[in-house]
């Protein structure tokens, strides 16, 4: 089969097309053809061992010395079941499923295997497969912070990096639990966030934004770029602040994605994706996201529909 090998940490060349053998599912696994993948930040990180400097032997030493055990990278996926172990009784061939690997990762590839109690779950019934593969990272990295900083009981949110693949589905699911939106983002990205639910739209390249701003229930940086000083601020008596940055990694947990499930049919969410590269152009899709600016999801293509019928 085909798939992107990391052959060392670096710049997006060190990412190669290769051919590798077919993964063989355990008894407690999913073997999925893979329709649709993503360049998000686990990918791009690992790739270029984009880390803190006292942080960069001890990953080494977990992940792999001159380049990752596992070669084959994307935290998130979206396929078809085409077989499966003999303990799993959850899921069947044929289904439409789409997944967070995390430190897995495996997306990267035309198959892979998964366990079928992990992050797994049926894809929304509406979901095209590059909708679907939006979904996972951003949706359950939003949950898992929004509920840190209280969202069913928050009135004010203020959202920093709220164009981004983790902002535009936090602006989404704050909004869903009734909040009042203020998105920090570019003003080129104003269109699409206000369309997302945002309330209030400021710009963080005009001089003097954070003045703007006001003191809110919630505050969380989806972009991990703030300083937490400033961004402290704004948070009100009483109120939380959290960032995707230095506090703590998101849960991998199924049920959210049972819940994105419902929050994507009932229409309450939608997938921002940025564009779509085909897994042969792989390099120039992380090129892309390293050079900083895009728009909610960029989106690999693994297999297309004339390549169904044959391997």
């Amino acid at each position: 089969m085909k798939a992107v090998i990391c052959t060392a940490y670096g710049p997006p060349d060190v990412l190669e097309l290769h051919e590798v053998d077919e993964p063989v599912p355990k008894t407690d696994e999913l073997l999925i053809r893979v329709h649709a993948t993503a360049v998000h930040s686990g990918d791009r990180r690992l790739r270029a061992l984009d880390v803190p400097t006292a942080g960069k032997l001890p990953m080494l030493i977990a992940v792999g010395l001159k380049a990752p055990r596992q070669p084959i990278l994307g935290v998130v996926l979206a396929g078809e079941v085409v077989e499966t172990g003999t303990r799993v009784n959850t899921f069947k061939a044929g289904d439409r499923v789409y997944a967070l690997t995390g430190m897995r990762f495996g997306g990267y590839a035309a198959y892979a295997c998964i366990k079928a109690h992990k992050c797994v779950e049926h894809m929304p019934r509406h979901a095209s497969y590059e909708e679907a593969a939006s979904l996972p990272f951003g949706g359950t990295t939003a949950l898992h912070f929004l509920r840190k900083v209280n969202i069913e009981q928050a009135e004010t949110v203020l959202i920093y990096g709220a164009s981004g693949a983790v902002g535009s589905m936090a602006v989404q699911i704050a909004k869903h639990f009734g909040a009042h939106v203020t998105a920090v983002c570019q003003m080129r990205n104003f269109e699409l966030v206000k369309r997302l639910g945002a309330d209030v739209l400021i710009d963080y390249k005009t001089e003097g934004y954070d003045s703007r701003l006001l003191t809110y229930d919630a505050v969380f940086d989806a972009a991990g770029k703030i300083d937490k000083r400033i961004a402290r601020k704004h948070v009100r008596a009483g109120g939380k602040f959290r960032s995707v940055a230095g506090q703590g990694v998101s849960s991998e947990r199924k049920d959210d994605l049972t819940f994105l499930n419902e929050l994507f049919d009932k229409g309450h969410i939608k997938a921002v994706i940025d564009s779509i590269y085909p897994i042969e152009e792989i390099v120039s899709a992380h090129r892309y996201v390293d050079a900083g600016g895009k728009v909610g999801n960029v989106i690999v293509s693994v297999v297309r529909p004339n390549e169904l019928t044959s391997d």
